[in-house]
């Protein structure tokens, strides 16, 4: 399945909801799932692979880009509503598959309160907190037309290979100031 890229007129739609019961959704929510996957991604938005519906998926694992990101199970978010969210906002790296090979830092809420359908169609309610809140908030942008680079100053865009040194950098200052 493609990924569409920055500049694909679908990335800047609206997404439309959807019901989670039909098998289309169904079939596409596991495509998603396993596209994530491969890819190694944090999230994925439906509008990412060419449908202009509410689905998201976010799969937390720390990996080299992200060492610190939590593990979670990946999941399915489907017409996800923002309820609420902190004041307090948070600065960190995000880089993005249908942008790729840049990074930029975006300002997100450190928590957010989420109403959606899971995958069987049942209804939750969620706070996500630090990096989950910020995959979501990043993922729940493309079901509103919209990418991390719009939130990012132009002068603040890295290339991956700058943002990997960043990354490396700041593990070894870490470990250095370990006991």
């Amino acid at each position: 399945m493609l990924i569409y890229q920055v500049g694909a007129p679908i990335l800047r739609q609206v997404a439309q909801p959807v019901d989670p019961s039909e098998p289309a959704v169904q079939k596409l929510a596991q495509e998603m799932l396993q596209i994530v996957k491969k890819k190694g991604g944090m999230g994925l938005a439906s509008p990412q692979v060419g449908y202009p519906w509410q689905i998201i998926v976010i799969a937390s694992h720390p990996n080299d880009r992200y060492p610190y990101a939590p593990l979670r199970e990946p999941f399915v978010i489907i017409n996800p509503q923002l309820i609420s969210h902190t004041s307090e906002v948070e600065t960190d790296w995000e880089g993005c598959l249908s942008v790729p090979n840049k990074r930029g830092q975006v300002d997100r809420y450190r928590q957010v309160e989420v109403h959606y359908l899971d995958i069987q169609g049942r209804e939750k309610k969620e706070v996500f907190s630090d990096f989950i809140a910020r995959i979501f908030q990043h993922e729940f942008d493309h079901l509103q037309g919209q990418l991390f680079i719009d939130k990012v100053p132009p002068q603040s865009l890295v290339s991956e290979a700058e943002y990997r040194q960043i990354v490396q950098s700041k593990m070894s200052a870490t470990r250095r100031n370990l006991p």
